[in-house]
């Protein structure tokens, strides 16, 4: 009987011990071991092999095997997206409930002035397809800008414009309103570059004031998570993420009773961070009915039209969001 294998840094990031890429520099630097021997990058293996990383031998599961997990985070802002600082400032990881044996990946950053939805998986698999340039899957921001803004640069974000790194664009761009210097959009981009959404507006020209994102896929940001608040995932949408990432689905593990009490405990201990208040009734959402509404349609994203009731209610139903509540439209 032929014995199946799997490369190793794929093997590795399954079993929740970092993304694909973080696994491959593993192995590069010689702290993977496979049966004694140090592992080199290429290396198959199979679940009956012994594995160590950095002298911790890790279990091996087949695919069909491992259990998915996967938490929505409301990241505010003054947070880095990252495991330690050496500056001793406040990380997204100090925030999230505490694992046996595996550990939390995050599935793309937000920049330290950046709020909103983070997704957390076990799953290094999982993270490395939803993470993919190539997977084209929709992150949606909400964006107040400072200046005025006009339909030659909206029309212009929308068509794409050349950064340092690359042309870039907003898939989908539209307005919900404001007064005085500032205007609230909310945009759609399909990549997760440094900073694009603030380049894409700076090269306009124009500053991003606040920055908050409510959608990364199917997901939506809701009230189940205030600003420093985490929600394990349903099944149901732990699925959706699977079918956008092109992977098979896999069961979400219920909680032992330990885990339970340590994840009441770890929430207990962090508590939410204050939201900040509102500013739609400041920004005038409610009076943009007077506005140019085509100028905020520019670029449907590839679910614009569909998913546009589920991202009204989103936004309705996070208390803490400051971003701008849609306007109600005359019928």
């Amino acid at each position: 009987m032929t014995t199946t294998t799997e490369k190793l840094q794929k093997v590795l990031a399954r079993a929740g011990l970092g993304s694909r890429r973080e696994m491959e520099t593993a192995i590069a630097d010689g702290r993977v071991t496979v049966n004694g021997r140090v592992a080199t990058l290429g290396d198959r293996i199979a679940t009956t092999d012994s594995v160590n990383v950095d002298n911790r031998p890790v279990s091996i599961r087949a695919a069909e095997d491992a259990p998915r997990r996967v938490i929505m985070y409301n990241k505010p802002e003054g947070e880095l997206c990252t495991r330690r600082d050496p500056e001793g400032r406040r990380t997204v990881f100090e925030r999230l409930p505490r694992l046996k044996g595996e550990r939390w990946i995050a599935i793309g950053r937000l920049d330290i002035n950046t709020s909103g939805l983070l997704l957390f998986t076990t799953d290094g698999e999982l993270a490395n397809k939803l993470m993919h340039p190539s997977m084209q899957i929709e992150r949606e921001y909400a964006v107040r800008v400072m200046g005025e803004v006009t339909q030659a640069q909206v029309n212009a974000m929308a068509e794409g414009v050349m950064l340092d790194d690359g042309p870039a664009r907003f898939s989908d761009i539209q307005e919900f309103g404001g007064e005085g210097i500032n205007t609230w959009f909310h945009v759609v981009i399909l990549e997760g570059r440094n900073r694009e959404v603030r380049r894409l507006w700076e090269s306009q020209g124009l500053t991003v004031s606040r920055l908050k994102r409510v959608r990364y896929g199917n997901i939506f940001i809701d009230k189940r998570a205030r600003a420093g608040e985490w929600t394990e995932l349903t099944q149901e949408e732990v699925d959706g993420l699977s079918t956008l990432a092109g992977l098979e689905q896999r069961r979400v593990p219920q909680l032992t009773p330990d885990e339970k009490n340590r994840w009441n405990r770890d929430k207990d201990k962090r508590r939410p961070v204050r939201g900040v208040k509102s500013t739609s009734s400041r920004d005038g959402g409610r009076d943009s009915k007077s506005r140019d509404d085509s100028r905020g349609r520019a670029g449907e994203g590839r679910q614009g039209a569909a998913q546009r009731s589920s991202r009204d209610d989103a936004r309705r139903s996070s208390k803490d969001d400051w971003a701008p509540r849609p306007p109600r439209r005359q019928r």
